[in-house]
């Protein structure tokens, strides 16, 4: 009985310590114009999980898909490239999604994303749960998110 208890326990702590996993703080989406079918969302995603993890995609009721892209210079020329296999999200690291770097790309907008719009995103983790996140729309010189140098 004392092995059965132990063994719930420790497996209440492990579910705990997952389930803080994932943390996404100040996301935002770049305004779009009329016609533009492509849009991009960044933000900081925080790993505080005892393991790797990997974002794999996500969805969001304005766009017909949801990618992980990162720019690329190929040879000379900066190019934006879907990152195959999703993002790696080591643990206890902070990543941050921003423009020219790794970001979110919502592909066959339903319509433009307008300055203080605010929509759901649906991000979808190897490990963790999904996890459904407020995204507002702005102009970047709105963002008061910080431009940090991402590794490649």
């Amino acid at each position: 009985m004392k092995k059965l208890m132990a063994a719930l326990l420790l497996a209440g702590a492990c579910q705990t310590a997952f389930a803080a996993g994932i943390d996404i703080d100040n996301a935002w989406a770049r305004t779009t114009v009329p016609g533009m079918s492509m849009g991009g969302v960044f933000m900081e995603i925080e790993n505080e999980g005892k393991a790797d993890d990997v974002l794999l995609g996500g969805s969001t009721p304005v766009a017909e898909r949801v990618e992980i892209h990162n720019h690329i210079n190929d040879n000379g020329v900066m190019r934006m490239r879907e990152v195959v296999g999703g993002l790696p999200l080591p643990k206890n690291q902070e990543i941050v999604l921003q423009p020219g770097s790794y970001h979110i790309m919502l592909m066959g907008l339903k319509a433009p994303l307008k300055e203080g719009d605010k929509f759901p995103l649906t991000l979808r983790f190897k490990n963790a749960k999904s996890k459904t996140i407020t995204v507002e729309t702005k102009t970047p010189a709105q963002s008061s998110m910080p431009m940090h140098n991402m590794p490649h």
